[in-house]
C-alpha cells in the first residue's frame, strides 16, 4: 500500500517577502516585487530591472567564514530551509537520520560565483587566483549537501536539475521517495540567485525577458494580450515533506497533503514549449491521474505562465485541452509579482497552492488587462485582486528549456 505523504513545514525567500507570513501577505494583497536592478550597472543592458530580493544581509544569517564558503543561491536554500525546520518544529535528535534526506533543485546554482572569478582571471595577467571555494560553490548540487550537512540528514541526497521545472521536479521526487517508503522525511524545494550581467544578457539575448523598463512594476502581465517576457527573480522556498503517521506520531502541524506528481517532455524545441502544449497536458494528466481524481475536481492551478508571447498561450491551450471550455476552474499567475524564480519558481509557488488551500483563498494575477481573446469566459481569472472560493486540490505547473513538463498537485488536508 502507498503511503501518504504531507506537507509539514514551510520557508519562503521572495521578493515580495523574506518569510512565508509576508510573502502570503503581499501574494494576497497583490504586491509587485519588480524594480530597477541594484545589483550591477544596467545602463547597457535591454532590461533594467528585476525582482530581487529588497533587504537580504548575509551577515545577519551567516558569520564571514561561512559566508565565504557558500554562493548567494546556497545561503538562501539555508535562510528558507530554517524557517521551515522551525515551522515544522523538528528536533532531529528524535528522527531517525537514516530515513531524513534532501532532495533540493537549483537551474543555474552558483552562477554568480563562476561570473565573479572568471571576470577577476580575464581582466589580471592570467595567473589564476581562484577562491579554493570555487568548485563546492559553483556546483548545481551543493545546497543540497550543505543542507544535510547542516542537520546531519543521511538519507537520500542529491539535485535534480530541469531548468525552471527543478524545484517541482524535487517536490515530486520528494513524494515519490516518501511513497515508495524509501525515507520519512525529506526537505524539499529550491533556490536561484541569478540576477546578474551574464544571465539579464544571455535571457535578453533570447529575447526572453520583459524591457517595459518604464514601468517594472507593471511589466508581468501573464495572459495579456501585451506581455512581451518574463522579469527575473530570485530567492528559495522551502517545504517540509513527511509521512503522514511519521508527521501524526510527533504531533506535527499538516499544512496539505501531496498526491500528484506528474512529469513529462515537450520533446519539441530548445527553448520554446510545444504550441499546442503536448508535454503540459501530459504532465497535468498524469498528475490527476496519480491523485485519483478527475480533472474538474481541481479548483486552483497556479500556471507556470511567465509573461511570454508563446509560453502563456500554449499553457492556456493545454489547460483547454484538459479542462474543458466551460471549466470552473480558478487560474492565476504568481510571477506576475514575484517574477520568475527560474529553478526556485515550483517551490515558491507550491507554497502558494498550500496557503491557497489551507485559506480558501485564490491569489490574483496583477497588471494583466487584457486576456487573450480566444480564452475570456473559458477560465475562471482573478484579475488584480484574489478572491475566496473553496479550494480542495489545486495544482502547481512548471516548464523548463529543453521541454522539461513538471505538475504538481496538492490536497487539502483532511
Amino acid at each position: 500500500m502507498e503511503r501518504r505523504v504531507v506537507i509539514t513545514g514551510l520557508g519562503a525567500l521572495t521578493p515580495i517577502g523574506e518569510d512565508v507570513d509576508s510573502f502570503w501577505r503581499n501574494l494576497k494583497g497583490g504586491v509587485s516585487g519588480a524594480a530597477p536592478i541594484t545589483k550591477f550597472d544596467t545602463e547597457k543592458f535591454k532590461a533594467k530591472f528585476a525582482c530581487e530580493l529588497k533587504s537580504y544581509d548575509a551577515s545577519k544569517y551567516f558569520d564571514r567564514k561561512e559566508t565565504r564558503k557558500y554562493d548567494l543561491f546556497s545561503q538562501y536554500a539555508l535562510v528558507s530551509v530554517e524557517e521551515a525546520v522551525k515551522d515544522a518544529m523538528l528536533d532531529f535528535d528524535q528522527v531517525n537520520k537514516k530515513r531524513a534526506g534532501v532532495i533540493w533543485g537549483s537551474g543555474n546554482g552558483g552562477i554568480q560565483t563562476f561570473q565573479d572569478q572568471m571576470m577577476e582571471f580575464c581582466s589580471g595577467d592570467g595567473t589564476p587566483r581562484f577562491t579554493p571555494f570555487f568548485i563546492p560553490r559553483i556546483l548545481v548540487d551543493i545546497a543540497s549537501g550543505i543542507i544535510s550537512i547542516k542537520y546531519g540528514l543521511q538519507g537520500v541526497n542529491f539535485c535534480p536539475v530541469s531548468a525552471c521545472a527543478t524545484s517541482n521536479t524535487a517536490l515530486i521526487e520528494a513524494f515519490n521517495y516518501i511513497k515508495w517508503n524509501k525515507a520519512d522525511l525529506i526537505i524539499s524545494g529550491g533556490s536561484e540567485a541569478a540576477i546578474n550581467e551574464s544571465a539579464i544578457g544571455g535571457f535578453s539575448s533570447a529575447r526572453a525577458l520583459s524591457t517595459k523598463n518604464d514601468e517594472p512594476a507593471t511589466a508581468s502581465k501573464p495572459f495579456d494580450v501585451d506581455r512581451d517576457g518574463f522579469v527575473m527573480g530570485e530567492g528559495a522556498g522551502a517545504l517540509i515533506i513527511e509521512e503522514y503517521e511519521h508527521a501524526k506520531a510527533r504531533g506535527a502541524k499538516i499544512y496539505a497533503e501531496i498526491v500528484g506528481g506528474g512529469m513529462a517532455a515537450d520533446a519539441y524545441h530548445l527553448t520554446g514549449t510545444h504550441p499546442d502544449g503536448d508535454g503540459a497536458v501530459l504532465g497535468m494528466e498524469e498528475a490527476i491521474r496519480e491523485a485519483g481524481i478527475k480533472a474538474s475536481d481541481i479548483d486552483y492551478i497556479n500556471m507556470h505562465a511567465t509573461s511570454t508571447p508563446l509560453g502563456d498561450k500554449s499553457e492556456l491551450i493545454a489547460a483547454k485541452r484538459v479542462f474543458g471550455t466551460e471549466s470552473k476552474v480558478s487560474i492565476s499567475a504568481t510571477k506576475s509579482m514575484t517574477g520568475h524564480l527560474l529553478g526556485a519558481a515550483g517551490a515558491v509557488e507550491a507554497i502558494a497552492c498550500v496557503k491557497a488551500v489551507e485559506n480558501d483563498f485564490v491569489p490574483p494575477t496583477i497588471n494583466t488587462k487584457n486576456i487573450e481573446p480566444e480564452f475570456v469566459g473559458m477560465f475562471d481569472f482573478p484579475l488584480n485582486e484574489g478572491r475566496k472560493r473553496e479550494i480542495n486540490y489545486a495544482m502547481s505547473n512548471t516548464f523548463g528549456f529543453g521541454g522539461h513538463i513538471a505538475s504538481l498537485v496538492i490536497k487539502k488536508y483532511d
